[in-house]
């Protein structure tokens, strides 16, 4: 009896061959910017150590980690050990504490592998989903932002994106501010969350969010009216008006001059132009230090983000170690990439140099010696596994995969001893010697 339900898991998708080759497409242009600023690849399991994950993302995050029930003799406990991997940062950290002697003391790692989250699906969110990182481990350098930023700038232009924004923004402002709003630091976590979501929900929902919290309205109200200003005509206005306000604050000065050093860095990169100081941008996990940013497209939202983590690794390590990282959404940029009709025709379809295919059960043996000839010239062969004398299914088929070429054989083939060579571009054909067949393809394909 055939299953009642034979869709995937809520949350998660199959991935027909047009939509692997549209990911493979994303990740090669990932890996190629990647790999130009220096970054290494890295891969980590699947799934953690329970207690590697809880308590790294805050309340919040901790709802969304997938765990493993125990097994065997603990079966039927509830009890968990283990559970999925809820982003690359935290495996990173562990990484980084576990070969600690074996690793460079600055380590530059990128990692596409997917991550599990327990969340509600959405358009563009899932509960299984690939994530593209890049991080720093071992520098309190502000370069180190100004090349993460330029490399995740370079990815979207190189993918085609144009009507992007990077969002920054920095964690000791949030407090300084939060502080200057009466709001006690054990609030601060709290806040930030709510804040983090002025993108999606609009002002009052927000301050509902936040007395759902347990803070004040009258302060939450205050919270919202320090973060969300009048636009400033530049980012040098953003600063000079923080500067003023946060003057008296010892560390949210600091952050000022950070964001100011930032911004002379980040000049002549590619990201400079895009740079665009956020206030409201909070990033709602609780590991970040420093500065914060994200990638924002309008009318789409947020295809990805990151920040400074300079405490987390010490989480593992009993010593803290300077980090900051970037996470690209690689699901959500498929999806829009799609929508807007990006991705190179060669995604959508199969892409194969020449199709081989035979009009007779006598001919099979001569065509896949062909197409092994062919392949072993390093050119994409396909062979039609069907003896057709109208060979328009063949035909059909071959034009689907995008070939240039297509190889026939038949009875009078064989008789004569020649390969029927059809130009799938110009639709013309011609018969050769069946000796040199692959060399005259190779010249029709260069």
């Amino acid at each position: 009896m055939a299953p009642s339900n034979i869709q995937p898991a809520r949350g998660t998708r199959d991935f027909l061959p047009a939509d692997v080759r549209r990911r493979e497409y994303v990740i090669g242009v990932v890996r190629d910017v990647y790999e130009r600023y220096g970054f290494e690849p890295l891969e980590t399991p699947a799934f953690e150590n329970i207690e590697t994950l809880l308590g790294k993302y805050g309340e919040e995050g901790n709802k969304l980690i997938f765990k493993i029930l125990k097994r065997g003799e603990h079966e039927g406990s509830g009890e968990a050990d283990l559970a999925l991997r809820y982003d690359l940062t935290v495996p990173l950290a562990r990484v980084v504490a576990q070969y600690q002697n074996d690793l460079p003391k600055f380590f530059k790692r990128y990692q596409i592998q997917p991550v599990w989250r327990a969340d509600r699906p959405a358009r563009g969110r899932f509960r299984e989903f690939y994530q593209c990182d890049i991080d720093a481990i071992g520098s309190t350098s502000l370069v180190v932002e100004a090349e993460l930023l330029s490399a995740v700038v370079e990815v979207m232009r190189s993918l085609g994106f144009d009507d992007f924004v990077v969002r920054l923004n920095h964690r000791r402002l949030l407090s300084a501010m939060l502080e200057q709003a009466g709001l006690p630091p054990a609030q601060h976590g709290d806040a930030l969350i709510s804040i983090d979501k002025l993108d999606k929900l609009d002002r009052d929902k927000v301050v509902l969010d936040m007395t759902a919290r347990g803070i004040d309205s009258a302060t939450a109200v205050r919270c919202l009216d320090a973060f969300v200003r009048p636009k400033a005509a530049d980012n040098s206005e953003w600063l000079q008006s923080l500067a003023t306000s946060l003057a008296s604050h010892e560390e949210g000065a600091r952050a000022v001059v950070d964001m100011q050093a930032l911004l002379t860095l980040l000049d002549g990169t590619p990201a400079g132009p895009r740079i665009r100081l956020d206030l409201s941008l909070a990033r709602g996990l609780s590991y970040y230090t420093g500065a914060i940013m994200e990638i924002a497209v309008e009318g789409i939202g947020s295809l990805g983000g990151g920040g400074r983590y300079d405490n987390l690794v010490g989480m593992f390590l009993g010593r803290d170690v300077p980090a900051c990282g970037f996470s690209l959404g690689l699901e959500r940029i498929i999806v829009v990439m799609a929508e807007r009709g990006m991705f190179p025709q060669a995604t959508a379809q199969g892409v194969a140099d020449v199709v081989v295919t035979f009009m007779d059960d006598d001919s099979r043996r001569e065509a896949l010696l062909l197409a092994s000839e062919l392949r072993a010239q390093g050119r994409r062969v396909d062979v039609y596994p069907d003896a057709s004398r109208k060979f328009d299914k063949a035909l059909k088929y071959a034009t689907g995969r995008n070939a240039k070429v297509m190889a026939i054989f038949g009875e009078n083939e064989r008789r004569e001893n020649e390969t029927s060579v059809r130009n799938l571009l110009t639709r013309e054909q011609t018969s050769v010697k069946r000796p040199d067949a692959a060399a005259y393809i190779a010249s029709l394909l260069s």
